[in-house]
C-alpha cells in the first residue's frame, strides 16, 4: 500500500471515529498531495514525493507554531502542534547526532572529499542519501564539521 493509500485509509478512519484534528490534518495532506499530483507531469507520486510534502507542510506547521508563540497565542500554536504531530507519523524516524555522524563520514570518504572547496560534491550525495533521515540544515552543519 502506497503512503498516499495509507493517508487516504487513515483519514476514512479518523472521520469516522469524529476525531476532529486528525481529519483537519489529513484533509491537508491529501489536498496538498492532489495538488502536487495534478501539476506533475506523470500525475503519479511515489512515496519519496509524498514525504517531501509532508515534510514541508510538517515544517511550515512548526514555523506557524513558533510565530505565535512569540506573538503570545497559544491556543493557536497548540492547534499547529497537534497538525505537525499527525504529519509526523507519516514521516521516517529522524537519525540520531550520532547516525548522522557515521552517515555523513561514510559518504565523505565513498566522495573522496578532504577540504571545505569540495563541500558541493558532498552535500549533493548527503542530500540524497539522507532525504527524509535528517534536516538539510543539520546535514550542512555536520559536513561542515567534518571538513573543517
Amino acid at each position: 500500500m502506497s503512503l498516499f493509500d495509507q493517508i487516504n485509509a487513515d483519514l476514512t478512519t479518523a472521520m469516522k471515529a469524529r476525531d476532529k484534528e486528525k481529519t483537519g490534518a489529513l484533509r491537508n495532506i491529501k489536498k496538498v498531495l492532489i495538488e502536487a499530483k495534478t501539476a506533475s507531469a506523470t500525475h503519479e507520486l511515489d512515496d519519496t514525493e509524498v514525504i517531501k510534502v509532508i515534510q514541508k507542510l510538517a515544517k511550515q506547521g512548526s514555523d506557524s507554531a513558533n510565530l505565535y508563540k512569540e506573538q503570545g497565542r497559544e491556543d493557536l500554536a497548540a492547534e499547529e502542534m497537534v497538525q505537525v504531530a499527525v504529519f509526523e507519523q507519516y514521516l521516517p524516524k529522524k537519525m540520531t547526532d550520532d547516525e548522522l555522524t557515521a552517515a555523513v563520514k561514510a559518504i565523505i570518504e565513498k566522495s573522496g572529499a578532504s577540504s571545505m572547496k569540495e563541500m558541493g560534491k558532498v552535500m549533493g550525495m548527503a542530500s540524497k542519501e539522507l532525504a527524509g533521515k535528517a534536516d538539510g540544515k543539520d546535514i550542512a552543519d555536520k559536513v561542515k564539521a567534518l571538513l573543517a
